[in-house]
């Protein structure tokens, strides 16, 4: 998940950008790139026009939002990464991923996803968007709030309208969170031979995130459902991505924030076997698969669970949880209802994750993996 800054003071950063921009080199599109992509672009034009493998993302400089950038520059699209603040500028810089001696292909514009009129100089010669951009808590301890849901959900509006107001761009892949999925009021507890599957139909009930202060669901929640408003009966293609924790080599560093803000109520999902996590690799892999896979008479369209990894063990938990500077509680947690002597979550296990539409995209050979145990590797 990406990083969405508030609006506060965006006047003044919106300035330092456009002065950061005008001393950059400067394309067409009136953005900043690296001394190669100019180069291949100017080169481009003499062949094939390359508007049609050029897409935007946003939250570029993001955990998630990077790791899409690399896929795609691996799979050979022209990117440019939807910057908001200097800042996020100068963090680019730092990382020397797409300097003068970086990656070729990319180059960054500004843009305020409050801002409509900004969305569209952005996406503008795009033919797609993959929005990957959230709310964190600058400060980085509540991690999310209430607020922030409401300001999220405003943006993946303003996103999906900027989409449908740009004549290029005809496809949007907007990144949600598997918690838009799994949170909602407890069922009565039946017998049942099978635990009741959780996949791409399964909403959180809004309500209950609301009454339990979960408010990085709700927020995610409320996103995905406004864009899906937005998009309706619109000359758009859309598909969502509900990627579990996302994890991966400096996850820790990178995404502490977001991360921390997922786990508020983790027991309980650890409890339920809905506690999943995502390599943040296969997570940008399947942004790249299911976008190609819109293009033409594709098969891809709705929501796609994302996941490679359900935690099962309290151990697991703690190492999470150890990572990521909380305090561990893994050992309280295994004398609640639903853990074994041994560490397993037990229980008669009501709820069980399926990704079985994203694997059946992604390769034939793979099924629903509930089952299914996949070694995990967080740092």
């Amino acid at each position: 998940m990406g990083v969405l800054r508030s609006t506060q003071s965006m006047e003044a950063e919106v300035e330092e950008m456009r002065a950061a921009l005008a001393l950059a080199p400067l394309g067409r599109h009136g953005a900043w790139r690296s001394g190669a992509a100019a180069k291949r672009e100017a080169g481009a034009e003499e062949g094939a026009a390359p508007e049609a493998r050029t897409v935007c993302v946003t939250g570029g400089i993001s955990f998630v939002g990077l790791a899409v950038v690399d896929r795609l520059l691996r799979h050979g699209y022209a990117v440019r990464l939807a910057l908001e603040t200097q800042e996020d500028l100068d963090k680019l810089r730092e990382m020397e991923m797409f300097g003068e001696n970086g990656r070729d292909g990319v180059w960054t514009v500004m843009a305020n996803v409050m801002d409509p009129e900004s969305l569209n100089q952005a996406f503008n010669g795009c033919v797609g968007v993959f929005h990957t951009s959230s709310l964190i808590d600058p400060g980085g301890i509540s991690g999310y709030t209430k607020h922030m849901a409401i300001l999220e959900a405003r943006a993946a509006e303003q996103v999906v309208e900027a989409c449908v107001r740009t004549e290029s761009v005809r496809k949007c892949v907007f990144t949600s969170s598997l918690l838009a999925c799994v949170w909602r009021q407890s069922y009565p507890h039946h017998r049942r031979r099978f635990p009741a599957i959780i996949d791409e139909s399964c909403w959180s009930d809004e309500s209950f995130c609301r009454d339990n202060k979960l408010w990085f669901a709700l927020g995610k929640t409320m996103a995905e459902k406004a864009a899906w408003r937005a998009a309706r009966g619109r000359d758009l293609k859309l598909v969502t991505i509900c990627p579990a924790l996302v994890t991966g080599p400096g996850f820790r560093r990178r995404n502490s924030t977001p991360s921390i803000a997922y786990l508020k109520g983790a027991h309980a999902m650890l409890a339920e076997g809905l506690l999943a996590t995502a390599d943040v690799e296969r997570v940008a892999e399947a942004h790249v698969r299911v976008y190609e896979a819109m293009s033409g008479g594709g098969a891809a369209g709705g929501r796609y669970i994302c996941y490679d990894h359900v935690v099962r063990r309290g151990e697991e938990f703690a190492e999470l949880q150890r990572q990521l500077g909380l305090p561990i509680t893994g050992v309280a947690a295994a004398s609640r209802p639903g853990y074994s002597d041994d560490g397993d979550v037990g229980g008669d296990g009501r709820f069980a994750l399926c990704n079985g539409k994203l694997a059946r995209l992604v390769s034939s050979r793979r099924r629903c993996t509930y089952d299914v145990y996949y070694p995990a590797s967080y740092d």
